[in-house]
């Protein structure tokens, strides 16, 4: 197989998904803007060759360095970056050279909120009443529909940049008076509850062959706004409900030999409500949560399903996965020394935030497992109890 990975150094461990596509028995070929004595040795290592292009918007190059994998490898057999960001270049690529995946036709799908709502009503699955919101009026009419507060997000995209909770008329017009001409917005209605998620391995067959679910303590939306710390809980077990609702969209977006990353609303009357699909990991460390969780290396596997189409598992829990965060401006009671020295037992992985991911994921985090949830509540409150 002949796999291209567009963007391998960016997000850093796009290196562990390219040496894992070479111990599958993968050509792996690069395309990216970083110099090659940039790349990560590992990364370097895992590549049969790399193609730098000086910007990796430019679809016309991007567009010539796979001709020229073309002519010196052969065909090409994947084409992934496995980054939201990316979804609609992959597709075009895919389709001009009939690569094996998404094609453009139905990327849109995937990438428009509005979209996903259809797909979300062939599933079955509850979803959030939802219209474009291009005017006030327009607003207006959906919000005596489902009453304040109502959310406006981007219609395409990921993550809860440009998202923000409108609780009444004032925000509303300072919404559309500052809101950018050249982004289309939707309005939802507001929904109490906490974001679950369903994550995993689909095959191409359109099998499940690995999944995992996550659940975060706070809003993202509030974390990004306010500029708080977050933390979130992978789970041994998945409830029953969230892998129903999971399966029932997975088998509507007919989603095929990818990642998964689907939110959903878990509410305080227990509805499970469909919020949004993405094909591509979940981002904030969930990837190594899930190896955490399950004791397994989710590269390794996603890798040997691409490559030898193998089946894998059986995948079974075994931990509890905590991911707490820290803000630099933030004062916190625990200094890092007290945190490791606290919960070294517990305690798998910590680091500090790439600056473009911080807004969400916090300037600093720590992983840690447990078989004992209510010891990793313990870590996580001590990590964020603030100074009075």
């Amino acid at each position: 197989m002949n796999f291209v990975f567009f963007s391998p150094h960016f997000p850093a461990n796009g290196a562990d998904f390219c040496d894992r596509l070479k111990k599958a028995g993968a050509t792996v070929l690069g395309i990216g803007d970083a110099p090659h004595d940039a790349l990560d040795g590992k990364l370097k290592a895992a590549l049969s060759e790399y193609y730098r292009v000086a910007d990796m918007e430019d679809y016309d190059a991007v567009f010539r360095a796979i001709g020229h994998f073309i002519h010196k490898w052969g065909r090409i057999d994947r084409f992934e970056s496995l980054n939201e960001h990316w979804l609609e270049l992959e597709a075009n690529i895919r389709t001009d050279f009939n690569i094996y995946g998404t094609k453009l036709d139905f990327v849109k799908n995937l990438k428009r909120k509005s979209r996903m709502r259809a797909f979300f009503r062939k599933s079955g699955v509850e979803t959030i009443a939802q219209r474009k919101c291009s005017d006030r009026a327009g607003a207006m009419t959906f919000i005596r529909r489902v009453g304040y507060p109502v959310v406006v997000k981007p219609d395409s995209g990921s993550g809860a940049s440009n998202t923000f909770k409108i609780s009444n008329a004032r925000e509303l017009d300072q919404f559309f008076r500052d809101k950018p001409e050249d982004v289309t917005f939707v309005m939802e209605q507001f929904i109490e509850g906490l974001v679950v998620t369903y994550d995993g391995l689909v095959n191409r067959d359109g099998e499940v062959v690995l999944a995992a679910s996550h659940r975060y303590d706070q809003s993202v939306m509030e974390v990004v706004n306010k500029d708080r710390h977050m933390s979130y809980t992978c789970f041994p077990r998945i409830r029953p409900v969230v892998e129903e609702a999971g399966r029932k969209i997975l088998k509507a977006f007919d989603v095929r030999e990818r990642f998964f990353h689907i939110e959903l609303f878990e509410t305080r009357d227990d509805r499970i409500i469909a919020l949004e699909v993405n094909m591509r990991p979940p981002g904030a460390w969930m990837t190594d949560a899930i190896n955490y969780t399950f004791d397994i290396d989710v590269y390794a596997a996603w890798a040997d399903m691409v490559v030898k189409d193998a089946a894998g598992g059986p995948y079974e829990g075994k931990y509890f996965t905590a991911y707490a965060s820290r803000k630099r401006h933030l004062h916190y009671l625990h200094s890092h020394e007290d945190v490791l020295a606290a919960h070294r037992d517990k305690i798998v992985h910590h680091q500090p935030i790439e600056e473009v991911f911080s807004r969400a994921m916090g300037n600093y985090a720590y992983q840690m497992r447990s078989k004992d949830q209510a010891d990793l509540r313990e870590a996580v409150a001590y990590i964020h109890a603030e100074k009075a």
